[in-house]
Protein backbone atom coordinates (compact mmCIF):
# COMPACT_ATOMS: atom_id res chain seq x y z
CA UNK A 1 0.00 0.00 0.00
CA UNK A 2 2.58 2.52 0.58
CA UNK A 3 4.10 1.93 -2.77
CA UNK A 4 0.36 2.57 -4.65
CA UNK A 5 0.74 5.93 -2.08
CA UNK A 6 4.20 7.33 -3.01
CA UNK A 7 2.85 6.73 -6.57
CA UNK A 8 -0.16 8.58 -6.30
CA UNK A 9 1.62 11.25 -4.56
CA UNK A 10 3.95 12.16 -6.84
CA UNK A 11 1.21 11.74 -9.47
CA UNK A 12 -0.55 14.67 -7.90
CA UNK A 13 2.49 16.86 -7.48
CA UNK A 14 3.43 16.64 -10.71
CA UNK A 15 0.31 17.19 -12.04
CA UNK A 16 -0.09 20.48 -9.76
CA UNK A 17 -2.37 19.50 -7.10
CA UNK A 18 -2.26 21.86 -4.02
CA UNK A 19 -1.51 19.90 -0.26
CA UNK A 20 -4.77 21.04 0.81
CA UNK A 21 -6.99 19.84 -2.55
CA UNK A 22 -5.25 16.36 -1.70
CA UNK A 23 -6.28 16.16 1.63
CA UNK A 24 -9.98 17.25 1.71
CA UNK A 25 -10.27 15.04 -1.31
CA UNK A 26 -9.01 12.13 0.68
CA UNK A 27 -10.73 12.93 3.69
CA UNK A 28 -13.76 13.11 1.73
CA UNK A 29 -13.62 9.50 0.10
CA UNK A 30 -12.20 8.15 3.21
CA UNK A 31 -15.45 9.32 5.02
CA UNK A 32 -17.85 8.23 2.42
CA UNK A 33 -16.38 4.54 2.55
CA UNK A 34 -16.48 4.23 5.81
CA UNK A 35 -20.17 5.63 5.47
CA UNK A 36 -21.13 2.81 2.71
CA UNK A 37 -19.48 0.39 4.98
CA UNK A 38 -21.59 1.00 8.28
CA UNK A 39 -24.47 1.11 5.84
CA UNK A 40 -25.06 4.37 6.56
CA UNK A 41 -24.81 4.16 10.29
CA UNK A 42 -22.85 7.64 11.54
CA UNK A 43 -21.77 6.21 14.59
CA UNK A 44 -20.27 3.01 13.20
CA UNK A 45 -18.82 5.18 10.71
CA UNK A 46 -17.09 6.50 13.10
CA UNK A 47 -15.66 4.03 14.65
CA UNK A 48 -14.57 2.74 11.73
CA UNK A 49 -12.54 6.19 11.41
CA UNK A 50 -11.45 6.42 15.56
CA UNK A 51 -13.31 9.70 15.37
CA UNK A 52 -15.51 10.72 17.57
CA UNK A 53 -19.54 11.20 16.33
CA UNK A 54 -19.61 15.25 15.94
CA UNK A 55 -16.62 15.47 14.60
CA UNK A 56 -18.13 12.83 11.58
CA UNK A 57 -20.96 14.85 11.94
CA UNK A 58 -19.16 18.11 11.06
CA UNK A 59 -16.93 16.57 8.33
CA UNK A 60 -20.61 15.27 6.37
CA UNK A 61 -22.26 18.87 6.48
CA UNK A 62 -18.67 20.47 5.59
CA UNK A 63 -18.08 18.06 2.49
CA UNK A 64 -21.89 18.18 1.96
CA UNK A 65 -21.92 13.82 1.92
CA UNK A 66 -24.76 12.11 1.60
CA UNK A 67 -25.79 9.42 4.12
CA UNK A 68 -26.83 6.28 2.02
CA UNK A 69 -28.00 2.95 3.97
CA UNK A 70 -30.45 4.80 5.74
CA UNK A 71 -34.01 3.31 6.34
Amino acid sequence: MREQLEKLVQEMIDRGILYEDAKREFERVFIQRALARSGGSLLKAAQILGLHRNTMTRKITEYKIKRRGIA
